[in-house]
C-alpha cells in the first residue's frame, strides 16, 4: 500500500482536511501519478457544496498534473517518468467516443462521477475505510492520483509541470468551445461573458482565431484588465453597461461563450447576437437550471448550444495548447496563482470569492517509496 496525503471532504458543505490515505494495487488499465499541482475548478466547489451528486467522504480535484510513477499491466502508451496532464475519463468504445466526441461518452457518469471503480471498489482508503474517488477519473486533490491511460495526456518534459493541470479541464473547456464548436472565421465578432479561467481561455482562443472584436464581460475590474491583456479588444462591466447593449454597440456578435449561464445572461447573450450567430453556454449551476428564451430570435438563425469539456479530444487539444503557450499565443500562466497544499483553505476561499482567477495547489515532489 502507498501512503499518500489527500484533501478529504467528509460531507457536503463541510471542510476539507489534509489526511493520511492509502492507495492499493493498480488495476491493469490504471496509472499512478505523483501530483505536482492541481487547479481548483468551479465544478469542484459545486460538488463540495452538494449541488453535484457525489458520494462522501471523498477526495475531489480534477485538474491534476504530475509524473507517472507506475503503470498497470495493460498500459501501453505511458511509462514511468512521463509528465502528464490529467483530464476527464471516457470509455473510448461507445458511439460518441468512436465519433471523436469523448466528452459525451455514454458512460461518462460512471467513469467520472460515481465515486468508485466499475466493480464498486475505491482506490483510496483512510483509517475509517473506503474514501470515494475517481472524480473526473482522477481525484487529484492528493499527493498521488490513480487515473488511466485514457485520461492521462503526456506533455513535454520542459513544461512547468505544476502549472499545466488546468489545461485538462477549465482551459480545455474555454479554448475547446471556441476551436471545436464555434469555429470563428477571421474578422468575426465575439464575446465572452464571465472572465474566469474558462472565459479567459476563450478570449485567447478567439484572439488566436483572428476575431476583429472580442468583448469581455465581467464585474471585476482586474479580470477585465487581464482579458484585454490576453486579447480582448474591449471589456465592459455589466453593472454599468448592459450586456445586450454592449454587444449591439459593436454591430452584434457572431459568437458568445457564456460561462455564467443564468437565465438573464443567456437571454442577453442571445439578444446581442447577429443573425445567424451562436451562444455556447458552458457554466454548471447544478443539476437543474431552467431558462426561458425568445423563440422568435432563434427563428432568425440564432443558436444556443451547451458544451461540456470544450467538446475536445484532450490527447489532441492539450498538446496543441502547450505548443501555443510555447509560442506566446496562450499565456495561461498569467491567470494562475499557486498555493502550497497546506494553504488549501485559503486557496478554496480565493476560488470561491474570485480574488484569484485560477488557484493551483502544489505538492512536495519528493518521491515516496511505494510497493
Amino acid at each position: 500500500m502507498l501512503e499518500v496525503q489527500g484533501l478529504v471532504a467528509e460531507r457536503p458543505n463541510g471542510p476539507s482536511r489534509l489526511s493520511a490515505l492509502q492507495i492499493g494495487p493498480l488495476r491493469a488499465d490504471e496509472v499512478l501519478v505523483r501530483i505536482a499541482g492541481v487547479g481548483i475548478c468551479h465544478t469542484d466547489l459545486t460538488a463540495l457544496a452538494g449541488a453535484v451528486p457525489f458520494p462522501f467522504p471523498a477526495v475531489l480535484g480534477h485538474e491534476g498534473s504530475g509524473v507517472v510513477v507506475e503503470v498497470g499491466s495493460a498500459v501501453t502508451t505511458l511509462t514511468p517518468r512521463d509528465p502528464v496532464v490529467l483530464t476527464f475519463d471516457a470509455c473510448g468504445e461507445c458511439r460518441t467516443c468512436r465519433s471523436g466526441r469523448p466528452a459525451y461518452c455514454e458512460v461518462f457518469h460512471a467513469l467520472n462521477r460515481s465515486g468508485t471503480r466499475a466493480d464498486g471498489s475505491t482506490a483510496l482508503r483512510d483509517a475509517q475505510g473506503a474514501v470515494h474517488g475517481g472524480w473526473f477519473g482522477q481525484s487529484s486533490f492528493a499527493s498521488y492520483a490513480v487515473a488511466t491511460e485514457r485520461n492521462a495526456v503526456r506533455v513535454p518534459h520542459d513544461v512547468p509541470i505544476e502549472l499545466v493541470g488546468p489545461l485538462g479541464c477549465g482551459l480545455l473547456t474555454g479554448a475547446g468551445t471556441v476551436v471545436n464548436v464555434l469555429r470563428p472565421e477571421s474578422g468575426s465578432h465575439a464575446a465572452v461573458v464571465g472572465c474566469g479561467a474558462v472565459g479567459l481561455a476563450a478570449v485567447m482562443a478567439f484572439a488566436t482565431a483572428g476575431c476583429a472584436h472580442i468583448v469581455a464581460v465581467d464585474t471585476r475590474a482586474d479580470r477585465r484588465a487581464l482579458a484585454v491583456e490576453l486579447g480582448a479588444t474591449e471589456a465592459i462591466d455589466p453593472a454599468v453597461t448592459p450586456i445586450k447593449g454592449a454587444l449591439r454597440a459593436v454591430g452584434g456578435v457572431d459568437h458568445v461563450v457564456d460561462t455564467v449561464s443564468t437565465a438573464e445572461v443567456l437571454d442577453a447573450a442571445v439578444r446581442g447576437l447577429r443573425a445567424p450567430g451562436t451562444v455556447a453556454t458552458v457554466g454548471l449551476r447544478g443539476p437543474r437550471n431552467p431558462v426561458t428564451l425568445d423563440q422568435t430570435l432563434l427563428l432568425g438563425g440564432r443558436t444556443v448550444t451547451g458544451v461540456i469539456e470544450g467538446d475536445a479530444r484532450p490527447h489532441d487539444l492539450v498538446p496543441e495548447l502547450v505548443e501555443q503557450w510555447r509560442a506566446g499565443r496562450f499565456p495561461f500562466d498569467k491567470m494562475i496563482t499557486t498555493f502550497p497544499v497546506d494553504a488549501h483553505a485559503d486557496a478554496f476561499d480565493a476560488a470561491a470569492t474570485g480574488r484569484v482567477v485560477k488557484p493551483v495547489l502544489t505538492f512536495d515532489q519528493t518521491p515516496k517509496e511505494h510497493s
